[in-house]
Formats: C-alpha cells, structure tokens, sequence
C-alpha cells in the first residue's frame, strides 16, 4: 500500500527549512492575512486539524484566532474523541457556509449532532460545544 497523505512534519528538506511547515507556513499566512483584508471580523475559526493549522505563523497572522473544541461526556468527564470532533469540525463548516455566518458569536447557535454550547467551559477565544448522553 502506497501513502496517500503526506504528512506535513515529515522531514522533506526544502529551501525554506526542514520540513513543510517551514516551506508553507509564510504563503498559508500571508495568504490568509490577504484574504481577511476586506472583512470587517479579523478572526479566523480553527476547524482544521492541529497537524495542519500548525502551518499558520501565530505570531506574525494579523488576526484572533478562535480555537473551537467538540468533546463528548464518557463515564462522566469529558473529553475529545478524535473521529468524532473531525465530523463536527466538518458539520460546524458546513453551517458556517449554510448559514452565512459572520461573527464568532453567531457559532454559538451550532447544534448540529447533538452539540452544544458551553459558555461556563468557553471564552472570548475558546469555544466549546459539548455533546453529553
């Protein structure tokens, strides 16, 4: 079986750096800094993996990121289930797009798979949706 997925922290020397982060990670954030020019919200919604948002330079980005969390009640706590925060990731984009969202705020409402918002886990920068049985 061939790889299908190349791994951005693979090592793969380049004139940039040792690995794809260092040889993507000035174009996907100038990129996005171009992009948020002409909005009137500078903020950017993290639903990509870790792995891959890892990519955008924190540092020089001209723009709040939102870290946005799915976990799920197990045995009384709650935690994140990889596979299933992926489809909410996946579900919240969708309704992003569906529904013209345009200000963080307007994430709240996400119901979407049983989720919901918890404001008491959540801050102007973290929000978390939980899904509890």
């Amino acid at each position: 079986i061939q790889p299908y997925r190349l791994e951005m922290g693979r090592k793969l020397a380049n004139r940039r750096g040792e690995d794809l982060y260092d040889f993507w990670s000035g174009r996907v954030t100038r990129a996005l800094d171009e992009q948020l020019a002409g909005h009137r919200s500078k903020t950017i919604i993290k639903l990509a993996s870790n792995e891959y948002f890892k990519v955008i330079d924190r540092k020089a980005i001209k723009a709040q990121i939102l870290e946005v969390d799915f976990k799920e009640e197990r045995d009384g706590m709650l935690r994140i289930i990889g596979i299933f925060a992926k489809r909410a990731r996946g579900a919240m984009a969708r309704y992003i797009i569906q529904n013209r969202i345009e200000t963080p705020q307007e994430l709240k409402a996400f119901t979407s798979g049983g989720y919901r918002f918890e404001s008491q886990l959540s801050s102007d920068r973290h929000f978390v949706f939980t899904r509890r049985t």
